[in-house]
């Protein structure tokens, strides 16, 4: 006898189709055949891309007397400042178009990270290099809005889902567009 091996059982093969079907109301997949008038939900997906750059800045509020900048920023606010090596999650979130298969095509968002996070940033003292940063203090908060407001004017309407961005091992911020 033909024997098929599950994680807790052994089931016949013969009845293997039967032993499955136990389970396919415990966590339907969606389907992306049929017709669009079928009523089916068209399934969505999560696309994520990482990408590392390296920045050095000078956490600093114009806002803060020189002793208010020490005592909230500490050796953040060095006046030569320093350096990390960014690593930057985006994440777009869209229907899985039924020809393509695919949310948006990973050249395409490739391009777009490249555009707006590697080559404004990338290399660079965002205090100086980056005239956004002329005028809001640097944090890793404010690096995940300015790349969110970047990326949402070169992506499709609606995609952009999330910007993570690892400072540090220990440092992580997420940014939703909130």
């Amino acid at each position: 006898m033909n024997i098929k091996h599950t994680k807790h059982e052994l089931v016949p093969l013969n009845m293997f189709p039967l032993f499955c079907s136990r389970f396919s109301s415990m966590n339907p997949v969606p389907s992306m055949s049929g017709s669009s008038g079928s009523g089916a939900a068209e399934p969505v997906g999560y696309i994520t891309r990482v990408q590392s750059f390296s920045a050095c800045h000078r956490l600093h509020s114009v806002h803060l007397s020189e002793d208010d900048n020490k005592a909230v920023y500490g050796k953040c606010n060095n006046p030569n400042g320093h350096g990390h090596n960014y690593k930057v999650e985006v994440t777009v979130r869209g229907k899985i178009d039924r020809v393509t298969g695919m949310v948006m095509n990973l050249t395409d968002l490739k391009k777009c990270i490249e555009d707006v996070i590697m080559t404004p940033l990338d290399h660079k003292n965002l205090d100086q290099d980056v005239p956004y940063f002329r005028s809001v203090v640097s944090t890793t908060e404010n690096v995940a809005v300015h790349i969110w407001n970047e990326m949402i004017k070169v992506l499709p309407p609606n995609l952009l889902h999330e910007i993570k961005i690892h400072e540090t091992d220990k440092n992580i911020v997420i940014y939703r567009g909130e």
